[in-house]
């Protein structure tokens, strides 16, 4: 028998990035809110406590801040006939854990949308016809305009404190900034970080090859920052451990930076950790949840009754929520039917690696997570895709990240991989070797989807999340094609060498390297129940007391990184919380 606790306005599964802004927002409606994490405490003083925290052993190699594969994982494969196997070592992808969730670990590129990527299909039948999508290729627009979200990428960037050059500010291009990206109505809250060695050579480099580079916008605050909630943030100091640590700095915003420090005040908010929700619970006409069972830190079963359910878990695990609950009819890739589970995208990236001369020194200790320039010139929909055959592109982008001995100690090509060899190839590249990478979007499928996987179970006896993908022929032509632009900027440089990383033609999904945890889709987003699982609000069609948020809502993957559209849509879902659905509880917001 569950223990049943009191009921609460609302709960929240999962307090990463948006179960945090969604607490300290719904806190201040005077909603009594409880927010559900299974990991662990995390904070800055006690888990990023300076000169632990910066241990390469620990957190970039052991994963000290990831989840624990042993107990809950997800199975993979490439095709819906194929027998899925589990994903036992972080490798692909790098799942956090505990409170801030992979909000603590990241590295801070802080994006926001250029205008297309919102209205893909449309956007694409408007260019270039309907008969340019290929068969069994499955985009959809967002159903929001990035003119409906900009007020609310602004408000995310204020609570972040992100750094960056404005390029089109109400309507004026600005100097210095990113040309090609939709208009703003503010100015970045912080100057952009200053270059480094390498993204100084890169940047002039591109501009020499005709491109349009700009500051990364960055979560890495380059200067003391007081944000929207009154929470002050640090100066970056460049120290090269952002990705997979918390910032000992308090100058990468996280929950932990920049709200918890307000929330964790508040006498209306309560966090439970180590407390893991095994389903959302349903009235018995399946119209309306209840609240949610879950496994607290004492391994007992519990009810906690909710009036509104916030799914605010990482992708993957919202997906699967949402599948153990019931909640919508699960996607058929047979048939195309169904919705939960569709449209699973992940990104293509690849890169070009410059030996810069004998003699170039460029200190690649000296970096942040979001440290150096971007371009947009080939991603989304900024070029001609016409003559090219593919719908998509990629941001193209040098960051130094940092230059720590282990796992970004560089080798000089041809270097054996252990040795006495292996140590002069170090000392040849480590100084000189740098990366100019792309990263791309990724269009849905057909045959790419999530469902349960019907033979491995998590620790408690569940079903594990099944993941569905592979690369196919849109996505190749167009990382082919984006690297022999990047190709130039490399030539430019005049290095000793330069070769080129990307996936070959009828290559496989391989989950060994790591690429990034950029995984989108499953509970999307869009304009008619019957493709989507949430509304334009975030709001689930089917029940109206649960809303969806991160980057399961995306109907499709960007070149960007997800985190500034993420908390954009947590903002914009919020707004309409606020304004109008707390007037009418349980209510659609949007008429199907």
């Amino acid at each position: 028998m569950a223990i049943k606790k009191d009921k609460v306005d609302v709960v929240l599964v999962g307090f990463g990035w948006t179960g945090a802004i969604m607490a300290q927002e719904l806190t201040a409606e005077g909603l009594q809110v409880l927010a559900l994490e299974r990991g662990p405490m995390q904070d800055t003083p006690t888990d990023a406590q300076y000169p632990k925290v910066i241990d390469e052993l620990a957190y970039s190699i052991r994963g000290k801040l990831f989840q624990d594969l042993s107990s809950e994982t997800v199975t993979i494969r490439h095709k819906p006939d194929d027998t899925a196997l589990p994903y036992r070592q972080h490798g692909s992808f790098l799942l956090g854990n505990g409170v801030g969730g992979a909000g603590f670990h990241w590295n801070g590129m802080t994006y926001r949308n250029l205008p297309e990527e919102l209205r893909v299909y449309s956007r694409t039948v408007e260019r270039y016809g309907k008969k340019f999508i290929p068969e069994g290729m499955t985009p959809q627009d967002h159903g929001v305009t990035y003119d409906e979200l900009e007020p609310y990428y602004s408000q995310f960037e204020y609570v972040a404190g992100v750094s960056g050059t404005a390029g089109v500010l109400n309507g004026v291009k600005q100097p210095g900034g990113n040309p090609l990206e939709g208009n703003r109505t503010k100015p970045f809250p912080t100057p952009a970080l200053k270059n480094h060695y390498g993204a100084s050579l890169v940047e002039t480099a591109a501009k020499a090859a005709g491109f349009n580079p700009y500051p990364l916008p960055a979560a890495n605050a380059s200067e003391p920052f007081t944000n929207s909630y009154g929470v002050r943030l640090g100066p970056c100091n460049f120290c090269g451990f952002c990705e997979n640590y918390g910032c000992y700095m308090y100058s990468k915003a996280s929950p932990q930076t920049t709200i918890l420090p307000v929330l964790m005040k508040k006498p209306n908010f309560e966090l439970r950790t180590r407390s893991h929700v095994l389903k959302v619970l349903m009235d018995k006409d399946n119209k309306m949840a209840t609240g949610v069972l879950y496994i607290d830190s004492q391994g007992r079963e519990c009810e906690q009754p909710a009036d509104m359910v916030i799914l605010c878990a990482f992708q993957m695990h919202n997906v699967r929520l949402m599948l153990l609950s019931g909640i919508g009819k699960p996607y058929d890739p047979k048939t195309g039917e169904g919705v939960v589970g569709k449209n699973y995208a992940y990104q293509m990236n690849g890169g070009v690696s410059v030996l810069m001369p004998k003699g170039t020194y460029l200190n690649p200790f000296i970096g942040a997570g979001a440290a150096g320039v971007s371009m947009d010139d080939y991603n989304a929909d900024q070029f001609d895709h016409g003559p090219l055959g593919f719908i998509g592109g990629a941001v193209i982008r040098h960051a130094r990240t940092g230059g720590r001995p282990i796992g970004q100690a560089a080798a000089k090509p041809g270097t054996p991989t252990w040795g006495s060899g292996w140590k002069a190839g170090v000392q040849e590249g480590y100084q000189r070797i740098l990366n100019i990478g792309m990263s791309g979007s990724v269009m849905p499928y057909q045959d790419t989807y999530l469902d349960l996987d019907p033979t491995y179970k998590d620790s408690f006896g569940q079903p594990l999340l099944r993941m569905t993908f592979d690369w196919h022929d849109n996505e190749f032509n167009m990382i082919k094609y984006v690297s022999e632009q990047v190709e130039r900027i490399a030539k430019e440089m005049k290095p000793d060498k330069y070769w080129v990383g990307i996936r070959k033609k009828g290559s496989h999904y391989d989950t060994r390297p790591y690429q990034s945890t950029h995984t989108t889709g499953g509970t999307i987003m869009g304009e008619n129940p019957k493709t989507s699982v949430v509304n334009r609000y975030l709001q689930c069609w089917d029940v109206p007391n649960v809303f969806v948020q991160g980057a399961s809502v995306f109907p499709q993957n960007m070149g960007y990184n997800p985190t500034g559209l993420v908390g954009a849509l947590a903002y914009w879902s919020l707004n309409a919380i606020k304004t109008q659905y707390l007037k009418n509880p349980g209510k659609p917001l949007v008429q199907a």
